[in-house]
């Protein structure tokens, strides 16, 4: 591909289960505040599975972002490389997104097209399951570390970042302007005005009370 990039930093995860969507909201937040010279592809890739092996493939260098049950503290960060990446996500599936990934990498490795060199950056969620909810504090406290070590790797691939003099807001960044961290909390309802443990369309429902014998 003549026009492939040269790096890709990838998020994965799924924004609606609370610290699943580390990975989106991390690349989300790089793209906002930072900007990089050509050759370098920050991509949303949140639930995609497959649709994502192109992306994989064309890349001579992936980082990814993705939230991983190390069986750590909450927040905490771990970066996994090469070919422990798929290996660990393998092991320690905590998602059907994480199943597909590593089906990914794994085709991408089958087809010859793998990346030179492949960086996870993960971290311990504390909260999955929370339908609706955003990430804990301890997680969301992650980025901003989580950032600094991606920094200071692409600027060893040759990508220096170049602060922002203005923020993006969701209407530019790389996630679609109504999942943006912003509008997300801005819009979502509480707890008590919706249902955040599914749709509550199939939750069962509690029998009706016996009437009473008179």
């Amino acid at each position: 591909m003549a026009n492939a990039p040269s790096a890709t930093v990838l998020g994965i995860g799924n924004l609606l289960w609370a610290d699943e969507g580390f990975g989106v909201r991390c690349v989300e937040r790089l793209d906002g505040e930072y900007e990089f010279g050509p050759g370098l592809d920050l991509v949303d890739g949140g639930t995609q599975g497959l649709c994502l092996l192109g992306y994989v493939q064309a890349a001579q260098r992936l980082l990814i972002f993705d939230a991983v049950d190390f069986g750590l503290p909450p927040g905490q960060l771990v970066q996994v490389r090469d070919d422990d990446v798929p290996r660990y996500l393998g092991a320690r599936k905590m998602s059907l997104h994480q199943t597909g990934f590593q089906e990914v990498l794994q085709l991408a490795e089958f087809t010859g097209r793998f990346p030179r060199e492949v960086v996870l950056l993960g971290c311990q969620p504390e909260e999955l399951e929370d339908y609706g909810g955003s990430l804990r504090p301890s997680v969301r406290a992650a980025i901003g570390p989580a950032l600094e070590q991606a920094l200071a790797i692409l600027a060893r691939w040759g990508f220096a970042a170049r602060r922002r003099a203005a923020p993006l807001d969701g209407a530019a960044a790389v996630t679609l302007p109504t999942l943006s961290m912003r509008r997300y909390e801005q819009d979502r309802p509480s707890a008590e005005a919706a249902c955040r443990i599914g749709d509550e369309r199939f939750l069962p429902r509690a029998a009706p009370q016996a009437a009473t014998e008179g």
